[in-house]
């Protein structure tokens, strides 16, 4: 199948996110109350919450933190309102970004996604001015070392994968986003394990970043995003070199 998927290279590398563990579980905590919230408190019943502890599971959060998360959810329902909003606009040399936040404050997350964009040579813009160029898709990441690539593959297919990659012992699964749940329940149930089972943007092509100096602009705006609480998730569609760490 196709192997444009560039989630490896884009999300993979970055341990830099392991170092922080506290702003992680934070970010995380925050996606499972609001999902909670809008969909229930059962994950049997709720796939973004599902999703959600899943995501939160991967990334080694104790499960008292999940347990507390769910219970603030399910408490006061006037504390802590936070709202999605997507920021778009463009890094160094053109590169297309998508900012994914979680806030209870619209006109304070705007104005630091701005300052990180304006600080390394971005530019924030307009909704619609990038997002044309992302697909929404489900992403599931497994372990491949012990796995048969062709039968995999094959059983993938089945459970509604639209896109199959593997690179380095590392198999991804794309789907349509409403084939994702489908998709993760039926792999589970085989008794396969994820170390990344979520929703994100793909970008449709990729862009090249030509100067040194533009190309450590973006790293670095990137980790300012990343660094903020209010941000879950970056998405870009540069093709970062493979030296970049």
């Amino acid at each position: 199948m196709a192997g444009h998927n560039k989630w490896s290279t884009i999300k993979n590398k970055k341990g830099k996110e392991d170092a922080k563990r506290g702003k992680v579980f934070t970010k995380l905590a925050r996606m499972i109350i609001v999902a909670a919230r809008e969909g229930g408190i059962d994950p049997e019943y709720n796939s973004s919450l599902k999703t959600a502890i899943e995501k939160a599971k991967a990334e080694n959060m104790p499960n008292d933190n999940i347990e507390r998360a769910l219970k603030k959810a399910a408490g006061d329902a006037d504390s802590d309102n936070f709202e999605e909003v997507i920021y778009e606009g463009y890094g160094p040399e053109g590169t297309a970004v998508l900012v994914s936040c979680l806030t209870d404050n619209r006109n304070r997350t705007a104005a630091d996604v701005r300052h990180a964009f304006d600080k390394y040579g971005g530019n924030l813009g307009q909704t619609g001015s990038v997002s044309y160029m992302f697909e929404r898709k489900g992403l599931l990441v497994l372990d491949g070392e012990k796995l048969d690539e062709e039968e995999f593959m094959m059983e993938a297919l089945e459970a509604g994968a639209e896109d199959f990659t593997s690179e380095d012992g590392i198999f991804e699964v794309v789907t349509a986003t409403d084939d994702f749940s489908s998709a993760r329940d039926t792999l589970s149930a085989a008794g396969h394990e994820f170390l990344k089972a979520e929703l994100y943007y793909l970008p449709s092509n990729y862009n090249d970043i030509n100067s040194e100096e533009n190309i450590k602009n973006m790293e670095k705006m990137i980790d300012a995003l990343e660094d903020n609480d209010d941000v879950q998730d970056v998405y870009h569609n540069w093709n970062e070199p493979e030296s970049v760490e």
